[in-house]
């Protein structure tokens, strides 16, 4: 099983990393939101470093006020606290900790990607790349290319897309180790924003880690893929990428990962069925293998789970 040197990490890394807890207001924190900021919380406190509380709520069909108070409620009964991002940061009006609140700087930056790259207009629903031997329910399908030279006008429902062009990424995972994608092939010319006039997950999570300098990036093994064309955006706006780790994710008895779209093991429901914070950190731990047994754990404890050499 891979591991984590703490060490060799903190060899990677500036004093006081800034690394980010960044979940999206579509629904309710589940157990495995909790691994993730385990490992968050856990090695940004074991390495001296701070954490940044972002709310990804780009997808505005989807995001909700009640699920982005019960995230930080859900936050503050386990007692994980941000550096930055606070609820007091997140109260009434505009913060820079909130993505829908921050168009000006995801314009500024597509702007920027102007100047350096090719970028074209695409009036592509899903289901025309479906028609063109894509697969509507897969979000990994290489988009085929088909609006690259039509010379659209950018207008209302049409997206904007950047030429990623050929090559490879290369990085060395904190916990995985070396690692080389070819976004190309894997994602083909990456939407920025959708037609809907949206941000996209791909492109806002780039800015936003370039201008609140996140130095580690740590999160599950689903988004390793996403690893290579973020670097690209990175280096494409000028940005010096930060540390990449992906922890592994704890998964259903057919091996699925859980969803909240599912309402696996949702927090709210485990506290109401009498988990104490401590009970609900240390399930989690477990299922993580960073333990070996089910015992309660503070968030004051989560550090000495990533012993140096573990």
């Amino acid at each position: 099983m891979p591991t984590i040197n703490l060490d060799v990490l903190a060899a990677r890394l500036p004093p006081r990393p800034l690394t980010r807890f960044a979940p999206a207001p579509t629904g309710y924190l589940h157990l495995g939101h909790v691994v993730n900021a385990i490992h968050v919380w856990g090695l940004a406190r074991a390495l001296g470093g701070r954490v940044l509380l972002r709310l990804e709520d780009h997808d505005r069909t989807r995001s909700r006020p009640e699920y982005e108070a019960a995230l930080l409620d859900d936050l503050d009964w386990l007692g994980l606290e941000p550096d930055l991002g606070t609820a007091a940061e997140l109260g009434a009006g505009p913060s820079a900790y909130r993505q829908s609140d921050n168009d000006a700087a995801y314009s500024a930056a597509l702007e920027q990607l102007r100047s350096r790259a090719t970028l074209f207009a695409c009036d592509c629903s899903r289901r025309d790349l479906a028609a063109l031997g894509g697969d509507i329910a897969d979000v990994e399908t290489p988009y085929t290319g088909r609006c690259r030279d039509r010379g659209l006008e950018g207008a209302a429902g049409r997206g904007v897309r950047l030429n990623m062009g050929a090559g490879a990424e290369c990085f060395d995972d904190a916990r995985l180790g070396p690692e080389r994608q070819e976004p190309a092939r894997q994602c083909g010319d990456l939407l920025l924003r959708d037609r809907l006039g949206q941000w996209t997950y791909q492109f806002a999570v780039v800015v936003d880690d370039l201008r609140q300098g996140i130095a580690l990036v740590v999160r599950g093994e689903d988004l390793l893929s996403s690893t290579g064309r973020q670097l690209r955006l990175m280096r494409l706006l000028g940005g010096v990428p930060p540390v990449y780790l992906h922890h592994g994710l704890i998964r259903k008895p057919g091996g699925a990962k859980l969803s909240k779209s599912d309402g696996d093991t949702g927090i709210r429901e485990l506290r109401a069925a009498g988990f104490s914070p401590a009970a609900l950190l240390g399930r989690a731990a477990r299922l993580a293998g960073l333990a070996p047994s089910e015992r309660p754990l503070l968030a004051a404890d989560l550090p000495g789970l990533f012993d140096s050499g573990s």
